[in-house]
């Protein structure tokens, strides 16, 4: 077993792989106390080796790594990758491509809803992984030898599950499928942080648009904390704590120590004068700067519970039909929202469509049916239909 930690190395371990058509990537990475993910290790594999990358060397320049993320003529497979590529997004402002996502490639397949590594591995190649090493503190040095071979299994059964997994979407014709799916996963957009969006994240309906301008502030400016200070958001302020503060709008230390989730420390150090500005700021805006309140959704029609059963019993048949994961198709807000008569949803665009967005607009058209052929639930033309 190889083990990077020195530059030059890893530079000629980039240099071999950037010859391979594909080569397979894992991280191993702790957050529990931080709010960047903090990279332990990297496992990667070509054709003839599977090696192990030690970010945490010292010294280790990890460019010539990400160098290779970067070079289109490797393809980089992963499993469940998006916390991986945000890493890397995040350490060197680069998303990998071209990537191909195993468990992605998986659910377009038929192996169901993100489908385990283990799983898949199992039910592809009939390897079982031992998967006793999982609860590992991967920052801890030195690492056992099992610890290791743990993460170099995430690697190595990789490229079989990829290889077998790529055949079937050519059998299948399925291949464009997955590519809007990639599209996603390779999107700067994925993992870029929006501080301004941070208080869609938090559950709670402000009464009124005072409330919800405080809310918005106070989500912004616990995110700004925390990624400046390398911190979970709970270490900052807890969601029951901003939500707390934005119904009371405390205008004191002593008033914002008295709330139930703020605690005395973070009322009295920097944290609490900040958060009595905010609420100081927002008291102070005129009405014309408030946000608008979201306009509370019409009821539903009357009947569109019914309708969202009779499209989630048909997606059912169809993704049992075409072999496909029902998550990938269409989610069950989604088939609500389409009962209930709205069409600018992802499952009424490209392939979804083709597949069965046409489908369910004409079964609540009443132009198709479910009932029974041979036995088994089908999609049926309505009575009088070819």
């Amino acid at each position: 077993m190889r083990i990077i930690t020195e530059t030059a190395a890893l530079r000629d371990l980039c240099r071999d792989l950037a010859a391979e058509d594909y080569i397979t990537v894992d991280t191993e990475f702790i957050r529990e106390r931080t709010y960047w993910a903090r990279l332990c290790l990297i496992q990667v594999a070509g054709a003839r080796e599977a090696v192990i990358i030690d970010p945490l060397a010292e010294g280790i320049d990890l460019s010539p790594f990400f160098d290779l993320l970067a070079d289109e003529r490797v393809l980089k497979v992963f499993h469940a990758g998006r916390q991986d590529v945000e890493i890397f997004h995040h350490l060197a402002g680069r998303i990998p491509a071209p990537l191909f996502d195993t468990q992605i490639a998986a659910m377009v397949c038929g192996f169901g809803d993100q489908v385990s590594y283990g799983a898949l591995v199992e039910r592809l190649t009939g390897v079982r992984i031992d998967k006793g090493s999982r609860f590992t503190d991967w920052a801890r040095r030195p690492l056992s030898q099992r610890q290791l071979e743990y993460a170099l299994a995430d690697v190595t059964h990789l490229r079989e599950a990829y290889e077998k997994l790529r055949e079937e979407l050519r059998r299948s014709g399925r291949e464009p499928w997955l590519k809007e799916e990639l599209a996603i996963l390779t999107s700067r957009e994925t993992y870029e942080q929006d501080v301004d969006e941070a208080w869609r994240r938090i559950k709670f309906r402000p009464r009124d648009a005072r409330q919800l301008a405080l809310l918005q502030r106070l989500a912004r400016w616990r995110e700004e904390e925390a990624q400046r200070r390398d911190l979970p958001r709970r270490r900052i302020l807890k969601d029951e704590a901003i939500v707390e503060i934005a119904s009371e709008m405390p205008r004191t230390e002593k008033a914002l120590a008295a709330l139930r989730n703020v605690s005395a420390d973070q009322a009295r150090k920097g944290a609490g004068k900040a958060i009595v500005k905010l609420v100081e700021e927002v008291l102070a805006l005129p009405k014309e700067q408030l946000p608008q309140l979201a306009k509370r959704e019409k009821p539903h029609p009357e009947g569109t519970q019914a309708r969202a059963d009779i499209l989630k019993l048909a997606l059912k048949i169809v993704c049992e039909r075409e072999n496909i994961a029902p998550k990938l198709l269409a989610s069950a807000a989604d088939l609500e929202k389409l009962a209930a008569g709205r069409e600018d949803l992802p499952v009424l665009k490209g392939w979804r469509r083709e597949v069965f967005g046409d489908l369910a607009l004409q079964l609540l058209r009443g132009e198709r049916v479910i009932g029974l052929k041979s036995g088994r639930p089908a999609i049926l033309p309505a009575r009088g239909e070819c």
